[in-house]
């Protein structure tokens, strides 16, 4: 029984703490509105990270695969210019446990997998506009707030 334990532990701790707590895909609700405000539903949005591309349109939730790096985001409507986003990639819970618990190569395991990092759930694109979200900013129940991007981002 103890032997049996032992191999369960250590199988546990091989997989990462963030491999056992989160999927390797990350819900994101993405929403485009007018420079005025009013809110534009079905514009193609298109959402990019080193682990592929994933297409929507705007109102609609998709799932991404988590990734150390960031999510770049284009929302096209043929009566507004652009949406241009960047979602910003974060280290989540999963990541902080490894640390915390030594568990040096579950770090390791979820950093590679992207399964210790995740973006902000909710973002609203603004045509015409070049915007960065921060999950560090996210608060429930409503969209994060997203930043004009400075022009050297906007460009990328």
């Amino acid at each position: 029984m103890i032997r049996h334990a032992t191999l369960v532990a250590g199988a546990l701790a091989l997989t990462g703490c963030a491999s056992v707590i989160n999927d390797v895909t990350h819900p994101i609700k993405v929403e485009t509105k007018t420079q005025a405000g009013a809110v534009v539903v079905g514009a193609e949005c298109k959402l990019t990270n080193d682990y592929g591309v994933v297409q929507l349109k705007s109102g609609d939730t998709a799932q991404v695969r988590r990734s150390s790096k960031d999510l770049d985001i284009v929302c096209k409507d043929p009566a507004n210019p652009d949406a241009v986003a960047k979602a910003i990639s974060r280290a989540n819970g999963g990541m902080f446990g490894n640390i915390l618990l030594g568990g040096g190569i579950g770090a390791i395991i979820d950093h590679n997998k992207g399964t210790a990092y995740s973006y902000p759930i909710w973002v609203q694109l603004v045509f015409g506009k070049s915007l960065v979200f921060d999950r560090s900013t996210e608060k429930d129940g409503v969209p994060t707030v997203g930043t004009e991007a400075p022009a050297a981002t906007a460009s990328k």
